[in-house]
């Protein structure tokens, strides 16, 4: 009985910090289609894209298929750099969409939940944010 208690803690200490401390990158490099389309896959849930990096090549046209995970909490995806060919506004539902664009200049731009609640922090201060890295 004394060897399943440690074995109970043992396991539970794994699953709260395993996937911690084992934890892939949340980065990604957008893989590219025999049309010649960046393609990437991006989920959103409680307060978080993955992936929260993303790579892709100017002047690429890119596809990102965006999807939120299940759950009554609204997400939606935001970016606002013009100057760079990315711009764009969708609601995240279980059901993917895509959103098209072509990045035109090199540099990092912000992507992130506009969602917000009353007087409670928006879902970008709780996190829900990332980039597009746009690379020569």
């Amino acid at each position: 009985m004394k060897n399943i208690k440690y074995l109970l803690v043992i396991v539970a200490v794994s699953i709260t910090f395993g996937s911690a401390l084992g934890a892939e990158p949340n980065k990604t490099v957008a893989t590219i289609d025999k049309d010649g389309v960046q393609n990437v896959d991006i989920i959103g849930g409680s307060y978080f894209f993955k992936p929260n990096h993303i790579v892709v090549k100017v002047n690429t046209p890119v596809e990102l298929k965006v999807s939120k995970e299940s759950g009554l909490i609204p997400h939606d995806i935001v970016a606002k750099s013009p100057e760079a060919g990315i711009e764009f506004k969708a609601e995240l539902s279980t059901d993917p969409k895509t959103i098209k664009f072509k990045p035109t200049k090199v540099g990092t731009y912000p992507f992130y939940c506009s969602k917000k609640l009353l007087f409670f922090k928006s879902h970008r201060e709780k996190g829900m944010e990332g980039v597009i890295e746009v690379v020569p």
